[in-house]
């Protein structure tokens, strides 16, 4: 419960990527008018460069209902450059790495969501599980059950060792610790 105000415009990356029957292009644009420019710098940002090489049309390529014709990962760079394109003041962004190989969105963090990335001069909500991006952001919420319960910079919730965030971090490192040995 409560209220939420926003100034701006809102653009949305949903962790289960939201594609239409169009061509890709299309889905890129949503109805805004084309822009080669920007479309050729989010489409770079978002590796999506390839993907267009390979695609039979490139992108006008038709894409089938929620996007069978397309990978996990491609879907989610389709979200991303949606979301890209639109220069929405607010980018809300529901933990979108997941769905792509590390390398891919190390990546897309560098060159689209992160400090240095194309969305810079937006506001950038991240939901993620990944502590591996947290050293790059400005401020990290630590919720429990829909209720925000420590926050701060990284420096600031690592120095509190009883804190949520210290144990998720443990919890993360130990099962990374058992998965590689």
């Amino acid at each position: 419960e409560g209220t939420l105000k926003t100034e701006g415009s809102i653009a949305y990356v949903s962790q289960q990527a939201w594609i239409q029957n169009m061509t890709l292009r299309d889905n890129i644009l949503f109805g805004k008018p084309m822009d080669s420019k920007k479309y050729q710098d989010v489409i770079a940002a978002c590796a999506l460069s390839k993907d267009l090489e390979i695609l039979p049309s490139g992108d006008q390529t038709e894409i089938g209902e929620n996007g069978v014709n397309l990978s996990g990962g491609q879907k989610q760079r389709v979200s991303l450059a949606r979301a890209a394109y639109h220069d929405a003041d607010i980018v809300l962004l529901d933990d979108p790495l997941s769905a792509v190989d590390a390398h891919v969105g190390k990546y897309l963090f560098e060159k689209l969501i992160g400090p240095g990335g194309m969305l810079a001069h937006t506001t950038r909500v991240l939901v993620t599980h990944n502590l591996s991006y947290l050293h790059k952001v400005d401020k990290i919420l630590v919720m429990m059950e829909g209720k925000i319960v420590e926050q701060g910079n990284l420096e600031q919730l690592r120095s509190d060792a009883g804190s949520a965030f210290q144990e998720f971090a443990n919890y993360i490192n130990n099962v990374k610790t058992e998965s590689e040995g």
